[in-house]
């Protein structure tokens, strides 16, 4: 199929920016905006993780596991870290679109392994990826939106700690994706649900304790 990735990114993009274009909500329209950020991230991320692939002679496992964690968190971050240089740093904003980001970006790549293993795809497959690889690669995301709201304001921190919070992403994205990926499948689908409902709980703990 000539050039997959491309086919379905229009297939996601094109529905999307008409209620882009018509959300009254200048909230919700920074939502979408950042998860079609999110797919066209994930469509450069293919491009280059299919390069990647080619240097590596093919060896998918050692690619997913040691390489593309480190250039899809890159990938994801830049959006975040130019929206907190150029427009905002506040935290409750930067957490919403480094989300929407992650969850472009799981969309377009979910869809992609759904076609590539389209005959041995099952629905308890397409339910634990759905949750699993959204919750990651969002909650990746966030983590170092979060983390960038708080360096940016320290301009000594700002370097070394983006540098920590790619490192922590990074990370995290490569022991999920190592877990997929062995006979503890189960365990790694679960584990972002895990980071996930106490990260975002202390978020809004602390934007209830700030509006009070």
């Amino acid at each position: 199929m000539e050039n997959l990735s491309a086919v379905l990114l229009l297939c996601v993009a094109i529905p999307i920016v008409p209620v882009l274009i018509l959300l009254p909500d200048r909230r919700s329209r920074r939502f979408l905006g950042f998860l079609l950020v999110g797919v066209g991230v994930c469509f450069i991320a293919a491009e280059v993780n299919t390069l990647l692939v080619r240097l590596f002679d093919g060896d998918m496992m050692y690619v997913t596991t040691n390489i593309t964690p480190v250039s899809e968190e890159i990938l994801k971050a830049l959006p975040v870290l130019f929206f907190a240089w150029t427009i905002s740093d506040d935290r409750e904003t930067l957490v919403s679109i480094a989300f929407a980001i992650g969850l472009g970006f799981a969309l377009l790549e979910n869809l992609l392994i759904l076609i590539q293993n389209i005959d041995s795809v099952t629905v308890p497959w397409a339910f634990a990826r759905g949750i699993g690889a959204a919750l990651m690669h969002s909650v990746s995301t966030s983590l170092v939106g979060m983390g960038v709201s708080y360096v940016r304001k320290r301009r000594k921190l700002f370097y070394c700690g983006t540098f920590s919070l790619l490192v922590a992403a990074i990370i995290y994205h490569a022991i999920f994706n190592s877990l997929v990926q062995s006979q503890y499948r189960i365990i790694g689908f679960v584990l972002p649900a895990l980071v996930c409902v106490p990260l975002f709980e202390h978020f809004h703990r602390e934007i209830r304790q700030s509006a009070e």
